[in-house]
C-alpha cells in the first residue's frame, strides 16, 4: 500500500508518496526511479517520502515550498521525529541510496554523501500536516511492474530517438553524395563547353 499527498505548495501540484511500513519502504528502495528523490529524517527513525521528478528537472528545481512540504510530511510519519524540534530532515536522488545485504529491513546509507542535502525543521507545522492529510490516498502498487514499465517506455524512446538520427545521418550522407554527383556533372559539362569553341587556333594565325 502507498499513500499519495498532493503539494499545492508548487504550481501545478506535485504528488509526494510514501510506503506503508518498512516493508514497503523495501520495495520503495528496490524498485525506485532515477526520477526520484527520497526524504527522510536524518538519524531517526521515519517514513519514507518521495518526491518523482518530471522529465528535464533536477533535484537543485525543486520548489523551497515543495521542499518544506516533504520535510513536514517526513517528521510528521515520525515517532520520535514528530516530538523534536530542529530536527535535521535529509534528501537526496533515489540512485544515491545505498543498500546491502547485511543492513535491516528500510535501513539505508549513501554511495555519496556530498549529494545528500540537509535542512533543518524548527517544528511541526500542523497547517502544512493537515492540508497534505486531507488529500491522502491510497493504492495498491505493484512496484517492479511500474519500474519495468517505466524502463520500457525509456528503451522504446532512446530507440525511437536513435533510429531518428539514423535516418537523418542517412539523409544527409544523401544529399551530400547528390551534391558532389551535381558538381561533377557541372565540372564535367564546363569542361565539354570549353572544348566545343577551342579549335586549336590562334586567331593571330588569320591572314
Amino acid at each position: 500500500m502507498v499513500f499519495y499527498f498532493e503539494s499545492t505548495a508548487a504550481s501545478p501540484p506535485v504528488t509526494l508518496f510514501m510506503g506503508l511500513d518498512k516493508y514497503e519502504n523495501e520495495d520503495l528502495i528496490k524498485w525506485g526511479w532515477p526520477e526520484d528523490v527520497w526524504f527522510h529524517v536524518d538519524k531517526v527513525s521515519s517514513a519514507h517520502v518521495y518526491l518523482r521528478l518530471p522529465n528535464g528537472q533536477t533535484i537543485d528545481d525543486i520548489p523551497s515550498a515543495v521542499i518544506e512540504d516533504a520535510a513536514q510530511l517526513v517528521k510528521a510519519n515520525s515517532i520520535m521525529g514528530n516530538k523534536m524540534n530542529d530536527v535535521d530532515i535529509v534528501y537526496t536522488m533515489w540512485s544515491n541510496l545505498k543498500k546491502t545485504p547485511a543492513m535491516e529491513v528500510g535501513q539505508i546509507a549513501f554511495h555519496k554523501e556530498k549529494e545528500v542535502r540537509k535542512i533543518k525543521v524548527a517544528k511541526r507545522i500542523n497547517e502544512i500536516v493537515n492540508r497534505l492529510n486531507k488529500t491522502k490516498k491510497e493504492e495498491q502498487i505493484d512496484f517492479r511492474a511500474e519500474r519495468e514499465k517505466r524502463d520500457k517506455l525509456e528503451r522504446d524512446g532512446k530507440k525511437k530517438l536513435l533510429k531518428e538520427e539514423q535516418e537523418k545521418k542517412r539523409e544527409l550522407e544523401k544529399k551530400r553524395k547528390e551534391e558532389a554527383e551535381l558538381k561533377s556533372y557541372n565540372t564535367l559539362m564546363n569542361t565539354e563547353t570549353m572544348s566545343k569553341y577551342d579549335d586549336g587556333n590562334d586567331s593571330d594565325d588569320f591572314m
